[in-house]
């Protein structure tokens, strides 16, 4: 019976056999945690350094606006990658599309898209820099969900200034 499970599970029944391919793609594709740690360091680097470009690029005449959207969306897309290296990616899917993310996922995933479509495709970039706004409001929305109570405050302090400029 146990050489019956043995083959049936992929084992020929030897103890020092190799492992069968499920397990060797396993074994292959996780990561050390010294290895998370840097992949995550070097795409938010990337990230964070294709955004700062993008702004940079903006003072560019007549074409900067086009490289600005480029490398801005490119960073965002970068550095929302980098925390997959961290959690793994199902895991990280999981949780952006929790019931308290999934509006600030769904409308950031949305403003990429828009902010590429309304630069490339439509060519308004009155448009465009409106998605690219609403991508950085989004993408800060989304960010905050993760720190505890981050969201409340920030709910917090704008209702009170509201209040005293309605005074």
């Amino acid at each position: 019976m146990d050489k019956l499970r043995a083959v049936l599970s992929g084992r020929d029944g030897n103890s020092d056999s190799t492992p069968n391919i499920i397990e060797a793609a396993n074994e292959a594709s996780t990561l050390s945690w010294r290895t998370r740690v840097r992949g995550f360091a070097v795409c938010m680097g990337i990230g964070i350094f294709c955004s700062i470009l993008g702004v940079c690029c903006l003072f560019i005449p007549k074409i900067g606006i086009i490289f600005f959207i480029v490398f801005y969306t490119f960073g965002n897309i970068t550095s929302l990658a980098s925390t997959m290296f961290l959690m793994g990616p199902v895991k990280q899917l999981k949780r952006m599309f929790d019931k308290t993310r999934v509006v600030a996922t769904v409308v950031m995933l949305v403003c990429l898209v828009l902010t590429l479509c309304a630069a490339f495709w439509w060519k308004i970039f009155a448009l465009t820099l409106v998605f690219v706004i609403l991508q950085v409001i989004a993408f800060t929305w989304y960010g905050l969900s993760y720190i505890p109570f981050a969201r409340d405050a920030i709910i917090k302090f704008f209702t009170t200034m509201c209040k005293m400029c309605i005074k």
